[in-house]
């Protein structure tokens, strides 16, 4: 798959917001990647999490979130959902799983319904390794201020306003993909 391309059909009008979306993705591959390659006993399919990690965010565009450079119609927290249909229909469902699943920790159809969320019903919980990893991965980094990666520790203080569940499951995500030291160290 040309994820490179896939991504400048739908940005090639918007190429500062391509730009940004190509660095995060990149800092969301490469952290994915090179969890990956440390724990080899995981057999995790490191082509898809490249291709996956590449376009989890491509529906972007679609939403309205000016400080980051996107001017569509769509609240920012519906770009996975948007992603996933746009990845559906260029062919690729396992990708389109990753877009819409990697909101947060995940989104359970009860966190929907108590919040409202204009989400339609279901679950967006990650499920596969790869749907984890990239959803773990994705929340060191923010297309707010890319140049910076969080720690551990941030980032689950950055997860607190959505519910000690989402931290309680991020931070067992960073035991399981890179043990207890990097927990240890902060």
């Amino acid at each position: 798959m040309d994820f490179l391309s896939l991504i400048h059909k739908y940005y090639a009008d918007n190429p500062e917001l391509e730009n940004l979306l190509l660095l995060h993705s990149r800092q969301v591959a490469q952290r994915a990647l090179s969890i990956a390659r440390k724990k080899p006993e995981l057999n995790m399919d490191c082509e898809f999490l490249e291709e996956a990690a590449m376009l989890h965010d491509i529906g972007i565009f679609l939403t309205d979130a000016p400080g980051i450079g996107c001017h569509g119609t769509e609240p920012y927290l519906l770009h996975g959902f948007l992603g996933a249909e746009l990845m559906r229909r260029e062919g690729l469902p396992r990708v389109a799983r990753v877009c819409e699943r990697h909101t947060g920790t995940g989104l359970t159809a009860e966190r929907i319904q108590e919040l409202n969320l204009p989400l339609p019903a279901g679950s967006y919980e990650p499920e596969t390794l790869e749907e984890k990893l990239i959803c773990y991965a994705d929340k060191f980094f923010s297309k707010s201020h890319p140049e910076r990666e969080r720690s551990v520790a941030d980032t689950a203080r950055s997860l607190e306003k959505f519910g000690a569940e989402g931290v309680k499951k991020f931070l067992d995500w960073a035991t399981f993909f890179e043990g207890e030291s990097i927990l240890e160290g902060e």
